[in-house]
């Protein structure tokens, strides 16, 4: 059985087509494109009608193929939505979640409902850009789009609205919007009222392996396709890429690495207290009754914002060129906080670790190389200290760490994530949110039994590369440095 996988990224999107023949699966990319944020009138926007005409570049190379698909599915980033009218049209393009228009609104909405009771209801960590502070602010700003809005659909629930003509809200993308409730396994009721958010934008909310309808006559006919199943999947990216962890055992830590870096395991239950909270630890919705219990961490945006800066300076270093040369400075001789607030904006982050060295006393790096291995090595030594809090919350203790996503690529970030934590990594594989949203639409349509059979299955099919902790007092020492610059004890 041959499936789609609409795989949106913050930076780019694909289209894969998956085919299951012979206990074996097969990937292969027949579509992608950029996904680049509009600035306009001072505000962050993402072009949500280019991603939608991309999707269906993506059916029509799908029909070019000549595969046969039988269904379809979408993940994406989290947090950001479209708000729909009463006549079901998008009323204003969605905000970026690093816009501005944010800044402060979660310290005021802590003035309304305090941070121990958002957490106790939600169990989400504390981000600035989270669903509930946008819309706290929209309500401040532009008060006329909540009070004419009739749905609030996030990315995925708005591009498969758009495909299907059906509105449903899927389950791990809405457990990110810090409105809803584990416990109750709805929205919150109270938070809506306590914020005036209208509580009819919110609708019941559904699984993932859910089928929600099959493309739109528009659709099939403008594009010349046959009908097609869609259904929901894990369509936060983060729960497609842990449905594709190969792990062999229940009790499993995993490192999505990307542009954002998110760590954490697996659990059957929210971990809902004062201790994750913290540590700013969040509970998001998994696939198949699971919960998500990890930290966001800044990941390899930082990297990717300083060759954007070079660019713009005529340094034209490709990726692996700037890995290359940050192998040839010598070791630790700085560290940034990677999930310090200075570093979430776009911007000239060289500039950023420069002020971040000069605040904190250490030697500022001068060389390009030195910069990528400041940003590499303190991503490293950060997933250590992550991972012994994932341990302490989970109440487990790791073997090691299984890394999928793009970043595994950056063989000299995995190695050294080995060496930070000392323990072996399991990378691969790379294509994790794509395979997690192929295997979850394998299970609903009774291709696969469960999450384990697909998780052996994927096992099976693509490659895992081990990388074995080195020089472990070396990185013991480095960790005792990085935890007094950086203060990562210090609790949100």
């Amino acid at each position: 059985m041959s499936v789609l996988a609409f795989d949106l990224g913050a930076s780019s999107g694909r289209a894969l087509i998956g085919q299951l023949k012979d206990r074996t699966i097969r990937v292969e990319e027949i579509h992608r494109f950029p996904n680049e944020p509009v600035q306009i009138g001072g505000r962050l926007h993402w072009d949500i009608l280019r991603l939608f005409h991309e999707l269906k570049q993506g059916l029509l190379r799908t029909k070019a193929s000549g595969i046969q698909v039988e269904s379809l599915g979408i993940d994406s980033w989290a947090v950001d939505f479209g708000l729909l009218d009463q006549r079901g049209e998008l009323m204003a393009n969605p905000f970026h979640y690093r816009d501005s228009h944010t800044d402060g609104v979660m310290e005021k909405v802590f003035e309304t409902v305090p941070a121990q009771a958002i957490f106790a209801k939600t169990g989400i960590q504390f981000l600035s850009f989270n669903t509930i502070y946008q819309l706290a602010a929209i309500r401040q700003s532009r008060p006329y789009l909540l009070q004419e809005a009739s749905r609030l659909l996030m990315i995925p629930d708005l591009l498969r609205y758009w495909l299907t003509g059906e509105m449903a809200n899927e389950f791990t993308n809405a457990t990110t919007t810090q409105l809803f409730n584990p416990s109750l396994q709805r929205w919150d009721p109270e938070l809506l009222n306590s914020l005036h958010l209208p509580s009819h934008l919110f609708e019941q909310v559904v699984h993932p392996g859910t089928e929600t309808g099959a493309l739109r006559a528009a659709i099939t006919g403008e594009l010349g396709l046959p009908k097609m199943k869609v259904y929901t999947v894990a369509e936060h990216d983060t729960a497609s890429a842990v449905v594709a962890v190969p792990a062999l055992e229940r009790s499993f830590a995993y490192l999505s690495c990307g542009t954002w870096s998110l760590m954490g395991t697996e659990v059957a239950q929210p971990v809902i207290h004062d201790r994750a909270r913290e540590l700013n630890f969040t509970n998001e919705g998994g696939a198949y009754g699971t919960y998500r219990l990890l930290k966001n961490i800044m990941g390899l945006w930082i990297l990717q914002e300083c060759q954007r800066t070079w660019q713009r300076q005529g340094l034209l270093y490709s990726y692996p060129e700037l890995v290359m040369m940050s192998e040839a400075e010598p070791a630790f001789s700085c560290f940034i906080n990677p999930d310090d607030p200075l570093f979430l904006p776009a911007g000239d982050m060289p500039q950023r670790i420069a002020a971040y060295a000069r605040r904190t006393g250490q030697q500022v790096p001068q060389s390009p190389g030195a910069i990528v291995r400041c940003i590499m090595e303190s991503l490293a030594l950060q997933y250590r200290h992550v991972l012994e809090c994932t341990e302490e919350l989970s109440n487990q203790r790791f073997s090691g760490l299984h890394m999928v996503g793009g970043g595994i690529h950056n063989e000299t970030l995995c190695q050294w994530t080995a060496s930070a934590i000392g323990k072996p990594v399991w990378a691969g594989p790379a294509e994790g949110s794509a395979i997690g949203n192929m295997a979850v639409q394998w299970i609903a349509s009774g291709e696969l039994s469960d999450i384990w059979e697909a998780r052996a299955l994927i096992r099976d099919s693509f490659p895992v590369t081990i990388y074995e902790p080195a020089d472990r007092e070396a990185w013991e020492n480095a960790f005792g440095r990085f935890c007094q610059i950086t203060k990562s004890t210090t609790y949100i």
